[in-house]
């Protein structure tokens, strides 16, 4: 949506946030750490404090041993679950639509059960399936809050995934907003973004390519304000067509597709590029700019969302610097 506030917000030149981004690198360059432990609650503190990614191993829950096909759709039967559906397999992302404009393009949601979305998964389709939900879809907030009743599609998996992991609770002083499964093909693209999360995720199968730039190089993936549509079709035998929401739905949101390619950046930006393969654990710091690709036929991941902490200064450095300039619109 249409999130411009050039009345409250004055404009940041692009030759400071140039500066900033160089002065950041010069200081920190491409470094993050790898634990071959889980940290103690005061050790992990202080990466929060950092606020740098962490590669972590040895973070064990039940998924990672037991969660083969067959487990799965034993444990699932005949439970309906959303799965996103896209020709292209960038849900979430711009996207050009028939008339030559680009749109920020949401999937179309279809209803399966996990046996038809892994039957799906092995053939070679004409349409890319992702369960990408993001919404709580194995625990959301009101698990903790305990006031209301937290259902959940993936029921029959909770207890094989914690729904919190406790050092970074304990170091954070809450609970997660949101525990999310993923489960996708090698076809599936997540654009580059942001988060105002603090992002703790666990590859349980397959592999991740994370590519990331911290918050200070957000100004190199040129932003631009995009006309919002959906996917749809009128039936399970038709063709997705991308259909725009009204002209006043606007979504801001990066013109870069590919970070991860050559000379997609300008030169002043400096991706790290972190593969994460089954059984390890990123911990992504709040505003931290991520693309993921990923490799194999069937991946699985799990991630927890913890709600940023927004006193003191840091939350007003992550909007200065991403709101530095008024956004043009992308077509």
């Amino acid at each position: 949506m249409d999130n411009q506030d050039t009345e409250q917000r004055p404009a940041v030149s692009k030759e400071l946030l140039r500066w900033i981004s160089k002065e950041y690198f010069d200081m920190n360059g491409s470094f993050y750490h790898v634990l071959d432990h889980p940290p103690t609650p005061l050790e992990f503190a202080r990466l929060v404090h950092v606020s740098r990614p962490v590669v972590i191993r040895g973070v064990e829950f039940p998924a990672l041993t037991k969660w083969t096909d067959e487990y799965v759709v034993q444990a699932m039967g005949d439970h309906p679950i959303s799965v996103a559906v896209t020709p292209n397999g960038r849900a979430d992302a711009v996207t050009r639509g028939i008339d030559g404009k680009l749109y920020f393009a949401e999937p179309f949601t279809d209803t399966m059960t996990i046996r038809d979305l892994f039957t799906r998964l092995y053939l070679d389709e004409e349409c890319v399936y992702y369960l990408q939900s993001q919404n709580g879809n194995l625990y959301s907030d009101r698990f903790f809050s305990g006031d209301q009743e937290d259902r959940s599609e993936l029921e029959p998996l909770r207890s094989d995934v914690p729904p919190e992991i406790r050092f970074i609770s304990d170091a954070l002083d809450r609970t997660p907003d949101a525990v999310n499964l993923w489960i996708g093909g090698s076809n599936s693209t997540t654009s580059i973004h942001s988060d105002p999360y603090e992002n703790v995720y666990t590859v349980i199968r397959g592999t991740k390519h994370f590519t990331l730039l911290p918050p200070t190089e957000g100004w190199c993936l040129e932003e631009r304000l995009y006309p919002h549509a959906v996917y749809s079709r009128a039936d399970v035998s038709s063709e997705l067509q991308l259909i725009p929401s009204s002209p006043e739905t606007r979504v801001r949101w990066s013109s870069v597709s590919d970070p991860h390619l050559p000379n997609a950046l300008p030169p002043e930006a400096h991706p790290i590029h972190i593969t994460l393969n089954a059984g390890e654990t990123l911990y992504l710091p709040v505003g931290w700019w991520h693309h993921v690709r990923q490799s194999g036929d069937v991946t699985i991941a799990v991630n927890w969302w913890y709600d940023a902490e927004i006193r003191g200064m840091n939350w007003i450095w992550l909007n200065m610097l991403r709101e530095g300039e008024n956004v043009p619109p992308g077509n």
